[in-house]
């Protein structure tokens, strides 16, 4: 199921974290050439991402929101 971002956090070891509108959180790493997300990089690309859908898993399992660390 698609949900849009809605801000951002870092975790314990400095990615980016996306926050997205169901309440759970889905990690956005620009590491290539697994995962090419340049935009995660600077405060610009990232901004400019917000309310951009990504596919939540999370949700699609019928999990509960993820709690704030």
């Amino acid at each position: 199921m698609k949900q849009a971002i809605a801000g951002y956090h870092n975790d314990d070891q400095d990615d980016w974290v996306a926050e997205l509108t169901c309440g759970h959180f889905q990690h956005v790493r620009h590491n290539p050439p697994w995962s090419e997300r340049p935009w995660v990089e600077l405060q610009v690309g990232r901004d400019a991402m917000l309310g951009f859908e990504l596919e939540c898993k999370k949700c699609d399992r019928g999990e509960p929101k993820d709690a704030a660390s």
